[in-house]
């Protein structure tokens, strides 16, 4: 077991350091001049030059990339060059938005889809199945700023008009303020972001179940006298569960690196947003910044994945 988990830890240090160079050839080596952008059209050859200095942009490459290894190592992701603040400092600020957005409706379409998806495995081509499979497509294929802009329509501004006040306007309250507040708030973004990818987690569950389901061994558990809710939850879900973690480790890092739609449509002041508008105004060390970050917490989700696999499968820890 410690064996597997130094390998896989190993891999994931190997992976965030291939994502670093690429991150650096993209925005250091790849043709750009970052001095005449930030000194303006009007400015003159040593004006440009004098910013070139001051951000070191003079230097080697090698060294260049030394000084952005070094910083990464040691959390020093530089400065942003509009504000002067430092990178960490707005990722530190955006972080806890973005984490509850993705932790919450993470909550909400893992119970929903594991859930229907199994009730639907169960009834395989009833009525309930049938509903369970067109919910799961009408959410699936709708785009998530139109069912994000409908939830505000229909619960925030109807409502609204209507004198009730369920659904506050888009602002966020930290957990550690007010835990009630915080969770009225992102309600609607929970839902929106739930309700897209619970879909995807119906169809999963419902596949791998109705595999599961005709193995040998749960005929055997079923002759056995086993209750069917242990021969279905203790024997057919936990064998069928590998893809669903697997699926939600792959959503759940990529989602924490950044809900860029969802952020915008509930101007969430997230991640997603600060890479959105980083970008817009050309501020590369942020825009680093929030692709380390991103990438970071996707290797460390599929890390988190493979940890899973020992414990769902012990093959897995013999491998």
């Amino acid at each position: 077991m410690l064996r597997f988990l130094v390998r896989r830890t190993l891999y994931g240090a190997v992976v965030v350091w291939i994502i670093s160079v690429v991150v650096f050839a993209l925005f250091f080596i790849a043709p750009q001049n970052v001095a005449r952008k930030l000194a303006g059209r009007q400015a003159d050859i040593q004006t440009v030059r004098t910013i070139r200095e001051d951000l070191g942009l003079d230097r080697p490459l090698l060294d260049q990339y030394g000084d952005f290894l070094w910083g990464l190592l040691h959390g020093d992701l530089g400065y942003s060059y509009y504000s002067d603040e430092p990178v960490s400092a707005k990722i530190i600020d955006a972080l806890p938005v973005t984490i509850s957005l993705a932790a919450g409706a993470a909550v909400i379409w893992i119970v929903l889809g594991v859930s229907i998806g199994v009730l639907s495995a169960l009834r395989p081509r009833s009525l309930a199945d049938r509903a369970a499979t067109t919910f799961a497509l009408l959410f699936y294929s709708m785009p998530t700023f139109l069912l994000g802009l409908l939830l505000l329509y229909f619960l925030f501004y109807q409502l609204h008009l209507a004198g009730i006040d369920w659904f506050p306007a888009a602002t966020y309250v930290p957990l550690s303020e007010d835990p009630a507040q915080w969770a009225r708030h992102l309600i609607l973004p929970w839902i929106t972001l739930a309700l897209v990818l619970t879909g995807t987690y119906i169809r999963l569950t419902r596949g791998s179940m109705l595999d599961a389901l005709g193995e040998d061994y749960i005929r055997t558990a079923r002759a056995k006298g086993i209750s069917e809710s242990r021969v279905t939850v203790r024997h057919a879900l936990r064998s069928g569960i590998t893809p669903i973690v697997t699926q939600f480790g792959v959503d759940f890092g990529t989602l924490v690196g950044g809900v860029l739609i969802t952020e915008q449509v509930f101007g969430l002041q997230g991640l997603g947003y600060l890479a959105v508008t980083s970008v817009v105004r050309g501020d590369l060390p942020v825009v680093i910044g929030v692709v380390m970050i991103a990438s970071v917490c996707t290797v460390v989700a599929n890390m988190a994945v493979d940890f899973s696999y020992a414990v769902l499968d012990p093959r897995v820890r013999l491998s």
